[in-house]
């Protein structure tokens, strides 16, 4: 890439401190190109407050908001849902959100007639990946500036510097750094003292959790919830009829006050390092939870079985970037075919961080009391099961036959 070919640059911007800093950046390195800014919308509420003036401000000379929200839940978080799709538990909220950012840059970059896309992606993470995975899927020759790989600045003390110095206004200071994604499905939490796996995350620190509170701090009673599935898309809260998204929405709210899904992992990063994080995925941990529990009526052993096997596929495809591949599509769609019966009504008792189960309804239930009760029943020939047992076992035994023959215990 040429740096004088470079005359107007489409940013992912988020307005935190790396995309902050880029856009000036940018115009100090690559002969003060035009700068345009880009905020895919996936829920991150308050954060876009004031973000066209900011970007403005920064240098840039326009800032797209795209309201992304319906599209991200319907289109990104419940196809992973829908798989049971789970990172070493993590339910990927910001690895579903970069995908659908990337592919709103690459529409406004060539409507723009940009010359390059550009993110504020470190070298580290796994989100440079994402970002641009997507970007070539559909702008495979568009050019790709990621400063992190580029410039001097060694770390997130030198960005404040650097901000401070450029007159770049920052939400943070240096106490309150930590590096946090947030999006409608989730917020994430690393750095500082996070770093020292050692260290308890301060759940009970006011203002280090945003969308929960700590399970001590949440209500000595339990709140129940109820939510209707329709082919493993839920389409019902308590009994009224919501789009998806603002199911996502409300149960963030009821998760959130019961303090569930908060998560402390050390994670395997696609680059080879181990992290650190804290998430918040009150909404999410729920709905993953009730599909579950649905789907114990609803599948089959071996479809069940096959089903948790790929999620770990599915999931290990999402995290990686590779959102828009061929075996993703697959996946999806062998999800879908399995989903087909996957229709009920699933209730739990949400209580001080924990999601029980209080009962669970479908009219393709697999379940049936009468064959499986303790009871005297009139369906079940237990007399079948000598012979079931003896087909089964055959291997095994003529294994040992065999193993005898030959003075083998």
């Amino acid at each position: 890439m040429n740096k004088a070919d470079i005359k107007k640059v489409v940013l992912a911007y988020s307005g935190g401190l790396d995309t902050s800093i880029i856009i000036p950046w940018l115009k100090e390195n690559y002969n003060n190109c035009e700068v345009i800014a880009v905020s895919g919308n996936v829920g991150q509420a308050d954060e876009l407050e004031g973000l066209e003036e900011k970007a403005i401000k920064t240098g840039a000379s326009k800032c797209y908001i795209e309201d992304l929200t319906d599209e991200y839940v319907e289109d990104f978080i419940i196809p992973c849902v829908k798989a049971g799709a789970k990172y070493e538990d993590y339910l990927l909220g910001t690895s579903h959100a970069r995908p659908i950012i990337a592919k709103r840059l690459v529409e406004i970059a060539k409507a723009e007639g940009a010359d390059a896309i550009a993110h504020g992606c470190t070298g580290k993470g796994n989100d440079q990946v994402r970002f641009e995975l997507t970007i070539k899927a559909f702008a495979p020759d568009m050019p790709i500036i990621a400063p992190w790989r580029e410039w001097e600045i060694k770390g997130r003390d030198e960005e404040i510097a650097y901000a401070e110095a450029h007159n770049v206004p920052l939400r943070i200071t240096r106490e309150t750094n930590y590096s946090k994604d947030k999006n409608m499905w989730h917020l994430s939490h690393e750095g500082l003292d996070l770093e020292d796996p050692g260290n308890e995350p301060q759940y009970e620190k006011p203002g280090f959790l945003e969308m929960s509170v700590s399970p001590i701090n949440a209500p000595d009673v339990p709140t129940y919830v109820t939510i209707d599935f329709e082919k493993g898309v839920p389409t019902k809260l308590d009994g009224v009829a919501m789009s998806q998204k603002d199911i996502v929405l409300k149960l963030n709210e009821i998760g959130g006050a019961n303090g569930i899904g908060l998560l402390d992992i050390v994670e395997n990063r696609l680059v080879g390092m181990k992290c650190r994080g804290v998430y918040e995925t009150p909404g999410g941990a729920i709905l993953y939870k009730a599909l579950n529990v649905l789907e114990t009526l609803c599948l089959d052993k071996y479809a069940a079985h096959k089903k948790q096997e790929l999620s770990v596929c599915y999931a290990d495809l999402v995290y990686n970037g590779q959102w828009f591949t061929p075996l993703r599509t697959a996946l999806a769609a062998f999800v879908d075919s399995l989903m087909e019966n996957v229709t009920g009504t699933v209730r739990l008792k949400l209580y001080k961080g924990n999601m029980i189960n209080a009962g669970v309804w479908s009219p393709y239930s697999l379940y049936d009391p009468e064959i499986c009760t303790f009871e005297e029943d009139h369906v079940y020939n237990q007399a079948d099961a000598t012979g079931f047992i003896n087909l089964f076992g055959l291997p095994l035994k003529v294994q040992a036959q065999v193993n005898a023959k030959n003075g083998k215990q």
